[in-house]
């Protein structure tokens, strides 16, 4: 951002005392968001719901290893679309390439039949996802001045938008689905993000020059490396594939390797490039310990889409006035929270300024919360079918909402304030690997899930996420002086 950019960013307070060019990744990611998550709400049990129901009649153990990948791909590929940011297109033109992959991966589950539709969609939607987020979050970071307070509060407005979408996205596919059928809600996300597409055209153009930046562009030989690589990557898949090694009950593992490897693989690049600062080096030490609460927040998180998916659709009283809603209408009740308090969470941060809680405090208590998320599952655990009632439900859903505002908006801001110069969006798409990794885990143990075993269940991972945010918690003095004045 260049010296005249700075002084304009920091006097233009126009969308709800933020620049106004947030309201442009606001707009595009809502979008965006409400694609992915209408399609997401309506997924498993499309998998795992009998042929006759209009699904595809998956086992429930393997259908959720297929959410949780697929879940884990999408966050593992914001590294292709950081790395394409960094070293191709730059953030902004990978962000638009992006967002018209996830529109084709949408219409491609909603014309195609069966496990073909399945397959190529959640590819496409995966890997444009990826490109979309880990880009728009950086985005956002060009943005602000260095030193600007509005930065936490710009990024929990920022995910007002993201969940916004995440709000009204399951409640039309889900509607829409049991209306007319599953391919028909798949449709109506292509919509979606159809409209988010036009939007983002219109206004991408005024974004400042760091946004059409290619911080570390590749030489002559580095690109044809890397095409022989990539080619190299798509025939060892196929291979896999086709001899079965590579199957539905197996890609979650895949997953898993592929993240663990990557996640090594950049922290390793970052702890060794000549590209990074000694300054730049002690604060990417000081994001591992926030990397691993991150990966155990997401695990548990992400589990609305699987093990709580299954328990809405069995264990949940979901009667109202004599009609039952659809299981897919339980994923926005998230995004109600988030669209109600994180605007009171970015008051906070903002009034309190300089005595707001330090990040990895935030972290420990986003981590520790989420497992006493769990723990409040015990009482109802063991009820039989139907059994629950919403009120409670509901009630875990807004502690779910709260340990998520105190770690996931301040993830993405900690991973833009702590990246190295020259590894920028890169950084961002190291945190993504946190979501990434919980995403995938998130299905994986979900293969352990049981109405019989619901007790050691939720116990025992809501007392290791309680653990891992008391650590992180307790080494905050350490952390924050390995972060060289980053708060």
């Amino acid at each position: 951002m260049t010296t005249a950019e700075q002084s304009g960013a920091r006097r233009d307070r126009r969308f709800f005392g933020q620049p106004l060019l947030l309201s442009t990744l606001f707009g595009v990611e809502l979008w965006e968001r409400f694609s992915f998550y209408g399609m997401q709400g309506i997924l498993l049990i499309y998998l795992y719901y009998s042929t006759a129901q209009g699904g595809l009649g998956i086992s429930e153990a393997t259908a959720t290893g297929i959410v949780g990948a697929y879940g884990g791909l999408v966050y593992l590929s914001t590294i292709v679309g950081t790395w394409l940011a960094d070293r191709v297109l730059g953030a902004e033109r990978t962000l638009f390439y992006a967002a018209f992959v996830v529109m084709l991966g949408h219409i491609a589950l909603s014309v195609l039949p069966g496990l073909l539709g399945v397959g190529v969609g959640l590819v496409l939607i995966a890997l444009g996802s990826g490109g979309v987020k880990g880009n728009a979050t950086a985005l956002v970071g060009t943005l602000y001045a260095p030193g600007d307070e509005r930065r936490d509060a710009g990024f929990s407005l920022f995910y007002l938008g993201i969940n916004l979408g995440g709000l009204v996205g399951p409640l039309l596919t889900a509607w829409l689905a049991d209306v007319g059928g599953f391919h028909v809600g798949f449709g109506v996300a292509a919509v979606g993000m159809g409209l988010g597409l036009i939007q983002y055209s219109i206004f991408r153009k005024g974004l400042p020059d760091a946004s059409h930046e290619v911080p570390s562009p590749l030489t002559v030989s580095e690109r044809t490396r890397m095409i022989v690589l990539a080619a190299a990557a798509v025939v060892v898949i196929v291979v896999l594939a086709l001899t079965g090694v590579l199957s539905a009950g197996t890609l979650d593992l895949a997953v898993i390797v592929v993240t663990v490897a990557a996640t090594i693989g950049y922290f390793a690049l970052l702890l060794t490039s000549p590209k990074v600062s000694r300054v730049e080096r002690r604060r990417v030490l000081a994001f591992i310990p926030l990397w691993i609460a991150s990966a155990a927040f997401w695990s548990l998180y992400q589990q609305q889409f699987t093990v709580i998916t299954i328990y809405s659709d069995q264990r949940l009283d979901r009667n109202l006035f004599g009609w039952e809603f659809p299981v897919g209408w339980v994923q926005s009740i998230n995004p109600v929270f988030i669209v109600v308090l994180s605007g009171v969470f970015a008051a906070l941060w903002t009034r309190l300024g300089d005595r707001q809680p330090a990040t990895p405090v935030k972290f420990g208590l986003g981590a520790a919360i989420m497992g006493v998320a769990f723990l409040l599952f015990l009482p109802l655990s063991g009820g039989g079918p139907n059994s629950v009632a919403l009120l409670p439900f509901v009630g875990i859903l807004l502690v779910f909402t709260v340990a998520e505002l105190m770690i996931s908006p301040v993830g993405l801001s900690v991973s833009t304030k702590l990246a190295p110069q020259a590894y920028r969006a890169q950084m961002v798409g190291l945190f993504f690997l946190s979501v990434a990794l919980g995403s995938v885990l998130s299905g994986t143990l979900a293969g352990f899930y049981s109405e019989d075993s619901e007790s050691a269940y939720f116990g025992v991972l809501g007392a290791v996420a309680i653990v891992v945010g008391l650590l992180v918690m307790v080494s905050t003095p350490l952390l924050r002086r390995l972060m060289e004045g980053v708060k």
